[in-house]
């Protein structure tokens, strides 16, 4: 993976903590959660400086957590799809997701 982010275009990639050390070997862009310095007894304001450093990076990610989920909404479909006795709910469940975000999508849009 770090060969293929040092060849590829210059990204920033937020992962979560599980990619720990990868931004070290990357040049940087690899942003993942700040990891912790003291697991016990950390002084106040080093709390308070990792907990915003935390949310920070988790207000970027969530971008990336809504399209994780986004994708796996339509994986739990594919596997049905082939399936001619479940097509009718097939497609009316397409229907309803795509409906729904054309929904949320306008009613965001109309919000701004």
């Amino acid at each position: 993976m770090v060969r293929l982010l040092a060849d590829g275009p210059a990204v920033e990639i937020l992962p979560d903590a599980g990619y720990q050390g990868l931004g070290a070997q990357t040049g940087g862009s690899v942003m993942t959660p700040p990891h912790r310095k003291f697991n016990k007894n950390a002084p106040e304001w080093y709390e308070e400086i990792h907990e915003q450093r935390r949310k920070a990076h988790s207000s970027r990610r969530i971008r990336v957590e809504h399209g994780i989920a986004h994708l796996k909404n339509w994986r739990a479909l594919a596997r049905h799809h082939g399936r001619r006795e479940h097509i009718s709910d097939t497609i009316q469940a397409v229907a309803v997701l795509l409906s729904h975000q054309q929904a949320v999508t306008f009613a965001l849009d109309e919000r701004a």
